[in-house]
């Protein structure tokens, strides 16, 4: 296996409900140190990835506005940045919606707005209607340049990643024996209908929880590292308790309209090693 030296801090660049920036900022320990490819069926924002700063590593979604924009990014963040202090300089309420409104040919241009609309969008949500169009409201945020902001640094570590537009599925088998994969999947539950089930265009059912649920199992016995977040729930528990490790851990919930409807809830980190 190969020992991962973290040579230094990148971060995310976008905001994802349910991402897992929390998770590598405060639980790193929980990830190995030493493996050889990195698999990330379920990127996101790609959290953990930035944390973990892999060698070679394979990131895939099926949101392929996602997959493109981190392609671009990896590609021609020069061009990427530049646009987005276009974007920055711009913003205004009525920018905003002809923006979301407008569609771009060029992956930069749409590396470009996807950036822009995650951080001036309503708590970084992303969501589409039946059409597949972006639908979510303005936020709060006026941001579009961030301190944080690295697109140099995230480019060359991108550069180390392939990065596809495929079901977690066909990503999960092609990982082998010390390969380690991150799988943080919608936290859909058996009988029990949450907010976070509407992934792009299409539901995260409970028979892909099934069905990942046996990918992980087999990567597992192929000698592979697995670590999957989910739902602290007895339905998921009752997919993983006979294979792997099961450890419950609080976060903060912050992703709604209403503070009342905002507090403490667990998740479940489940692993083989």
């Amino acid at each position: 296996m190969i020992k991962q030296i973290k040579s230094e801090t990148t971060y995310p660049f976008l905001k994802w409900v349910g991402g897992k920036r929390w998770l590598a900022n405060t639980y790193s320990t929980l990830f190995p140190s030493e493996f050889n490819n990195y698999f990330e069926p379920f990127m996101g924002s790609a959290a953990v990835f930035f944390s973990i700063n892999p060698k070679k590593a394979y990131l895939a979604d099926i949101n392929k506005e996602l997959t493109d924009c981190f392609i671009g990014v990896r590609d021609d963040w020069l061009k990427v940045e530049a646009l987005l202090k276009e974007h920055h300089n711009n913003h205004t309420s009525d920018y905003y919606y002809k923006i979301r409104a407008s569609k771009y040919v060029g992956i930069v241009e749409r590396a470009a707005r996807f950036i822009y609309l995650n951080r001036t969008c309503w708590n970084g949500l992303y969501r589409v209607n039946t059409s597949g169009q972006f639908n979510v409201p303005i936020g709060t945020k006026t941001n579009v340049m961030l301190s944080t902001d690295n697109f140099e640094s995230v480019s060359n570590l991108l550069k180390g990643a392939e990065i596809l537009n495929v079901d977690f599925e066909s990503l999960i088998d092609k990982a082998t024996k010390d390969d380690f994969i991150f799988a943080d999947p919608p936290y859909t539950v058996k009988h029990n209908f949450n907010g976070f089930v509407k992934y792009n265009e299409k539901m995260f059912h409970w028979d892909d929880q099934v069905r990942l649920s046996e990918s992980l199992i087999n990567a597992s016995n192929r000698g592979c590292l697995v670590c999957l977040t989910n739902a602290y729930h007895p339905s998921i528990i009752s997919l993983y308790e006979n294979h792997f490790d099961l450890t419950p851990l609080q976060r903060n919930s912050v992703i709604a309209a209403s503070s009342s409807n905002r507090g403490m809830y667990e998740e479940l980190v489940i692993r083989n090693y």
